[in-house]
């Protein structure tokens, strides 16, 4: 908010309504501990509009911005071209100020963009039913992993330790109550014999493809394993454009898939907001959280949109809900939608190979460093390689060179000693051969 119009009067009539005697009596539930007792920036109390501008001015240059400098980062979240036509056209008014369909009968245009939504998803993902989005992939890969616990009856879920540890962290989180949750050791850049966990006490198992470390799976045997076991197979993916390229989970066995569509329509923005994509078979419908949009007909006939399925406890009864989540804040995922629609079945295709090439040129120009080495043979637009010291010492130093290298393997499993000399890089559309030839000079300075 760039003006904040509240008097002092205004704040005491605000605290006396509410029976606070001031600000302190109003967070005095929050622990002296947790107080901060100065000012973050160390503001005066009081300063001119002009003032403040040129300040926070001053402030922002101290941050470097991720499209200034070649920028090689991804590990589930991931820089790509969002064209200017899909800001345009979500900051119209009647979806800007829109948030979620709590009135559907009314709310048709926002119902429309969902079942087209919804059907861009089940294309993708090669499912037969797919609902309004999540609000995360690492939140609808918990999701995934309930919902399979509900459809089989069974506690036991197996996570592959190529899925990438913060979504691995979500599901332990939100399933801890619900069952037990199994982690398959971590193998970077290999596949590890998950099928051979599999027992009768297992509902499902969750396997990302590429997984963390870029690796692209091969679902179809793992799929046949689960489902001679009675089990189901939840596969997750971070990088939706893959799909543009890869054959899609539902093709390959899976029965539940998991995603995160924030590289279409989506920028990067200090971690979110995201949209998850959630898919199923449709036998399964029932048990899939969230809402689900239908498209029917009105008594005149005339083609309209429902909220056929909104399976949480706001909707129906508390002990008849799937899950207390919704969809995201609809914003997200209609900048998807529209920009999936302005690409196409043709230019997201093209987009794709776009990124391999990306990223296939830029693995050879690394690995072409002394001392460096692939530690994934096969990939999309992402890779790990090994350096012969700390990838958090190389990061460092690259930046020093103006290059953003990537994200270390120690971030996301600090307390492991085998993955220090990691790194996980990641290829797109928004970089180009300078960008890359770049980074292969200043890493074979550094090390």
């Amino acid at each position: 908010m760039r003006y904040l119009p509240l008097t002092s009067d205004d704040r005491a009539a605000m605290l006396n309504r509410i029976g606070a005697r001031d600000m302190d009596a109003l967070f005095r539930d929050v622990p002296k501990a947790a107080v901060v007792s100065r000012s973050m920036f160390d503001l005066p109390d009081t300063q001119g509009e002009i003032e403040v501008e040129r300040h926070m001015s001053r402030l922002a240059a101290k941050t470097t911005a991720a499209g200034s400098l070649p920028f090689f980062c991804g590990a589930g979240a991931y820089r790509h071209h969002v064209p200017a036509s899909v800001d345009h056209l979500i900051q119209r008014s009647e979806f800007l100020t829109s948030y979620t369909p709590y009135q559907p009968e009314i709310a048709q245009g926002t119902l429309q963009y969902l079942f087209e939504f919804q059907t861009q998803v089940a294309l993708l993902t090669g499912m037969e039913v797919a609902n309004a989005s999540l609000y995360d992939g690492s939140t609808a890969t918990a999701e995934a992993v309930l919902m399979a616990q509900r459809v089989t009856r069974r506690p036991k879920a197996i996570l592959s330790g190529g899925l990438h540890p913060h979504y691995a962290e979500t599901v332990e989180t939100v399933a801890a109550l619900s069952g037990e949750v199994v982690r398959a050791p971590v193998t970077p850049g290999a596949a590890e014999d998950i099928a051979a966990m599999i027992d009768d006490k297992t509902a499902c198992v969750v396997v990302q493809s590429p997984d963390v470390f870029g690796l692209i799976r091969n679902l179809k045997p793992i799929a046949e394993a689960a489902h001679a076991k009675g089990a189901l197979l939840i596969a997750v993916v971070t990088e939706i454009v893959s799909l543009g390229l890869i054959e899609p989970p539902g093709a390959q066995g899976a029965d539940i898939v998991a995603a995160e569509g924030q590289s279409i329509g989506n920028a990067i923005n200090f971690g979110g907001p995201y949209v998850g994509l959630f898919a199923t078979r449709e036998k399964f419908l029932r048990q899939m959280p969230g809402r689900l949009t239908g498209e029917t007909v009105d008594a005149e006939g005339k083609r309209g949109y429902v909220l056929t399925l909104s399976t949480r406890e706001q909707h129906i009864r508390r002990e008849k809900a799937t899950s207390n989540i919704c969809t995201n804040s609809g914003l997200c995922c209609l900048a998807f939608t529209i920009h999936l629609s302005l690409l196409g079945e043709e230019g997201f295709g093209r987009l794709a190979r776009t990124n391999h090439a990306k990223a296939s040129a830029l693995a050879d120009k690394l690995a072409a460093v002394k001392g460096v080495s692939l530690a994934t043979q096969s990939f999309f637009n992402e890779f790990t390689i090994k350096l012969p010291k700390p990838a958090v010492e190389v990061v460092d130093a690259l930046v020093d060179k103006g290059v953003i290298a990537g994200v270390p393997v120690s971030r996301l499993l600090p307390h492991d000693p085998n993955v220090r000399d990691l790194l996980i890089v990641a290829a797109t559309e928004t970089n180009s051969d300078e960008d890359c030839a770049a980074f292969a000079k200043a890493l074979a300075e550094v090390l």
